[in-house]
Parts: C-alpha cells; structure tokens; sequence
C-alpha cells in the first residue's frame, strides 16, 4: 500500500511526533491552519470514517482519549479546540487514511468552510 500516513507511522517520511503508542501516533501538520494543528492517525490503516467496524471502532476511542491527552500537553485544553475529520473528496478528505486534524490556539468560527 503507498499510504502516505502509514509510511509516517512507521518512520519512513519524517515528522514532527507529538505522541505515539502501539495504536496511534500523532503529529504537527506541515501546514498548520492554527497555532496548534496536530493530525492523530491510527497506526492501523483505516480508509475514512466509513470503515470503522465492530473490529477497529475501538482504536478510534483510544484516539479522542489521545487527544484529550494532546490538547492538555499543547495548552489548549482550557480555552478550547477542534477536532475534525474529512470523509470523502467532496468534504476535502485528501489523504485516504483516517485522520483528525486537532486545532487550537485562536478563535475558530464557524460555519468553517
């Protein structure tokens, strides 16, 4: 598979981590739309949010208990921050690996786009 978030996990493109265990690993984007913008991925290979099933839906838990833990690290966990998922092309999901984009640091508004 040529999974440009798979060869992030297993340390064939370099990254900025922010946090890694056996089911996730998180990182700085390389375009950061916010002060923080942190994407968390599972290390597994999950295409979208459309194929999470009885086998892998717990990773996902696992990876909001992760951010929790991120925003805290960050700074940002008091004054707020966003999580957000892109499934599909028409939403601007543009790498088919699940990810959350982990946003804080200013005031994000709403609607975002």
């Amino acid at each position: 598979m040529d999974c440009l978030f798979c060869k992030i996990a297993n340390g064939e493109i370099p990254s900025t981590k922010v946090y890694e265990d056996d089911l996730v690993y998180a990182f700085r984007d390389i375009e950061p739309q916010a002060p923080v913008h942190v994407l968390i991925i599972p290390k597994k290979h999950i295409t979208s949010v459309n194929d999470i099933n009885h086998e892998n839906c717990s990773i996902v838990g696992h990876i909001f208990k992760v951010a929790a833990q991120i925003a805290k690290s960050e700074g940002i966990a008091e004054d707020g921050y966003r999580i957000v998922t892109n499934i599909g092309d028409l939403a601007g999901q543009t790498v088919k690996h699940l990810h959350y984009h982990m946003l804080g640091g200013r005031s994000l508004q709403w609607p975002p786009g």
